[in-house]
């Protein structure tokens, strides 16, 4: 992909990846799956397009039967439907919103009796609404948006750890912006550093039932949320100001979550990787 990204806003959060130009990369073709997650089942929050699909498509090259959850773009979850029906890997899809208690149950509960068991949770599922000062955050942005990003992550995991057995895993998805601070994204912000602490906190209370807990911390990566964000002419820059020079790709964050969620990661917990294109952040 360029460097440069063509000037482009989408209306609608979280964004379709349909409508992204160039599209993002959720795979590599040439790189080939070594069974790390070889008949496991693993269920994927916001799985029809960036990171969410990437980590998808990622599991199913690694073994996986995928699960995932998305809100309501549904061409952009057939898409994710259709490249792992090509890896000949079983799939279930369910459309909803994590940020109800009551869905999130019953999606955990479906991906069960469908295929028997759960093993890996990917809490990936987010938004974010950029505003030029904290006066303009209203009360009703902070509620959607610690509801989307933060409380899922505990209605998910509530309703996964019945169904989890010894070596089971959990990432989530955090961000550089908990560790950094964007001054125009400060209620995502401070989901993203709940997010880190959740899962410390979390791998802590439960690491002796057998179950890791960790998270990914992208920087910025070319998915939908990105031009359902931002103006067109920020779009252009977006990644720019990393040390690579460039915005990351959603292939790039899925490796990390897949070493994570794997036996590879087996003496790791309440951790976090940093896939941000080079910024040196304090973990």
């Amino acid at each position: 992909m360029s460097d440069t990204l063509p000037a482009q806003h989408q209306e609608r959060q979280p964004g379709l990846q349909s409508e992204m130009r160039p599209q993002p990369r959720s795979d590599r073709p040439e790189r080939h799956g070594a069974q790390k997650l070889q008949d496991r089942v693993i269920l994927i929050t916001g799985g029809d397009s960036g990171i969410g699909r990437a980590v998808a498509v990622a599991a199913a090259k690694e073994g996986a039967t995928v699960a995932f959850i998305y809100l309501n773009e549904h061409a952009d979850a057939q898409e994710t439907r259709r490249s792992i029906d090509e890896l000949e890997r079983p799939s279930f899809s369910l459309a909803g919103d994590v940020g109800d208690e009551a869905f999130c149950r019953s999606a955990v509960e479906g991906t069960v009796q469908r295929f028997g068991r759960l093993d890996v949770l990917v809490n990936n599922a987010a938004e974010q609404h950029p505003q030029e000062n904290v006066e303009a955050i209203t009360r009703e942005q902070i509620e959607r948006t610690f509801r989307t990003n933060i409380f899922a992550q505990f209605y998910m995991v509530k309703a996964a750890l019945p169904h989890f057995r010894n070596g089971a895993s959990i990432v989530n998805i955090a961000s550089v912006t908990a560790y950094e601070g964007n001054p125009q994204l400060i209620d995502y912000s401070a989901t993203k550093g709940a997010i880190v602490s959740f899962t410390r906190a979390l791998s802590n209370a439960i690491i002796d039932r057998g179950i890791r807990v960790n998270a990914v911390a992208p920087g910025p990566i070319w998915t939908p949320l990105i031009p359902a964000t931002f103006p067109p002419e920020k779009v252009k820059e977006f990644g720019k100001d990393t040390p690579m020079k460039r915005p990351g790709q959603p292939d790039e964050v899925a490796a990390a979550v897949i070493f994570l969620a794997s036996d590879d990661a087996s003496y790791i917990s309440g951790q976090t990787l940093h896939v941000n294109g080079g910024q040196v952040v304090n973990s």
